[in-house]
């Protein structure tokens, strides 16, 4: 039998994120950063940051961290 490439048997759409099956891992994360940047660029921002803002303190006073 052959086996047949599930690249787009789900997903590829703007409201439907792309789905894992197991196979082409790299091609996959590309496509779910593309996914989750159109949605919101604050998601990957969370993604890669986590969902908090760091802070320093400074003389009792709280300053926020850039993401860089």
């Amino acid at each position: 039998m052959v086996r047949q490439n599930q690249t787009f048997v789900e997903g590829a759409s703007i409201s439907i994120p792309p789905l894992f099956t197991g196979e082409n891992y790299p091609f996959w994360k590309v496509m779910m950063k593309i996914f989750l940047e159109f949605v919101d660029i604050g998601i990957w921002d969370a993604v890669l940051n986590g969902p908090f803002v760091p802070f320093n303190v400074v003389n009792d006073v709280q300053e926020s961290k850039s993401f860089s």
